[in-house]
């Protein structure tokens, strides 16, 4: 359901009304609450409570407290635990705090140190949702008796003909759709994000307006477990030979210098490079095997075509590979701040991938591509993990 016309006057009265409608639950029924300790997941649980659901809220504790507590903008630990058990006090809803340190390092930490070490770029957010979110969570919601699990994401559920769809926020600004592609059709049946109708600003006036500590908190920002934004202090520590030294070489074959590490750099990186050859230069491609950062001018970032790792489908059809094999027209997304464009679904030698309409900048091995149904432009149709980059003027 889409947000309904709202006034400070009824601001609460009318998001309340929203979310028992978006739930598509009886009233009274026991919902799971995940909260980060931010404003978004703290006005779903507040939401829930006042909609008149049996709400328990659950937080997980992902990293070591003391460090956390330290950083700014964080969440799953230190000062985001505390807010979060604030908050279900208040609301008077049982809370847990889970331990999940040690399968959060496993899933997401590791699995971003070793993606770097391939020369990759990951996404952990990605990582975390569909392993430790989506997947441990929602067992533990299940073991609690709840007939859902409730999240502050920006996306909506829409039941379609064929079941539950997932689709972007309606606030563009706000959308998490990207991040959630690998969210498959069992969770979306248990899942609900009673936040994905509305805009930014009108959730955190709910906060003021329902009394909440969080109302004027902060949002997180970049990775929850990288110090200060400095991702490399993390593949340092857990990956020290990925620092081992190699070339900086030019797409047409010449040696331009030398790096100090292959995780140092991400494609479409600029800066930093400490190499001229007179006009700008992009890294294009990073061989990790040969300890190679290849660079080249920004035309040559554009790509024709990618191969996709790790793929779900969660749009009409059997499979992504009878997507692929009907070549389905489709909108791909390969970054979170960037629009979605034309293509078709493609096989590579029996994997699944996208060709673009028009060569696309900012592929990077790594990230995610998320597809979208072009006849209803907000539908996600899955996606997959970018596995290789077909450049329009270079090999694979």
């Amino acid at each position: 359901m889409d947000a309904p016309v709202l006034t400070p006057a009824n601001l609460s009265d009318g998001l309340i009304e929203a979310v028992r409608e978006s739930m598509r639950l009886p009233v009274g029924a026991r919902i799971v609450a995940a909260m980060s300790g931010g404003v978004d997941s703290t006005v779903t649980a507040a939401l829930l409570a006042k909609a008149g659901y049996d709400v328990v809220g659950v937080t997980l504790q992902l990293y070591d407290h003391g460090a956390a507590i330290q950083k700014k903008g964080a969440c799953c630990a230190g000062q985001d635990i505390h807010d979060a058990r604030t908050a279900a006090e208040g609301l008077a809803i049982p809370h847990y705090v889970l331990d999940y340190e040690s399968r959060f390092k496993a899933q997401v930490i590791e699995d971003f140190a070793d993606a770097y070490l391939r020369g990759e770029t990951p996404i952990p957010c990605i990582r975390c949702n569909q392993t430790v979110k989506f997947r441990d969570l929602l067992d533990v919601a299940r073991d609690l008796g709840a007939e859902a699990m409730a999240t502050g994401h920006y996306v909506r559920r829409h039941v379609g003909e064929a079941g539950p769809e997932l689709h972007r926020a309606t606030d563009a600004n706000r959308d998490q759709s990207y991040f959630l592609f690998a969210t498959t059709a069992d969770q979306l049946d248990y899942l609900r994000f009673p936040l994905g109708g509305f805009p930014k600003p009108v959730v955190r006036a709910a906060a003021a307006q329902l009394g909440l500590a969080v109302a004027d908190k902060p949002d997180s920002q970049d990775i929850c477990f990288v110090p200060e934004g400095r991702y490399t202090t993390v593949i340092d520590r857990l990956r020290p030979h990925g620092a081992e030294p190699g070339d900086i070489v030019h797409i047409d074959g010449r040696v331009l210098g030398r790096h100090e590490g292959v995780t140092r750099y991400t494609i479409g990186q600029r800066r930093g490079l400490n190499v001229a050859v007179g006009d700008p230069l992009f890294v294009v491609r990073i061989d990790a095997d040969a300890r190679q950062v290849l660079v080249g001018p920004r035309e040559a970032l554009l790509t024709r075509a990618l191969v996709l790792g790790e793929t779900n489908w969660i749009g009409d059809g059997v499979s992504i590979l009878a997507a692929c094999e009907a070549a389905r027209p489709v909108l791909a997304r390969v970054r979170s701040t960037r629009e979605p464009v034309a293509g078709r679904m493609t096989l590579f030698d029996g994997q699944p991938g996208v060709t673009f309409d028009l060569p696309e900048e900012g592929v990077a091995p790594g990230q995610a591509c998320a597809l979208y149904a072009p006849e209803a432009k907000t539908r996600v149709l899955g996606g997959g993990f970018i596995a290789r980059a077909l450049r329009a003027s270079l090999q694979p």
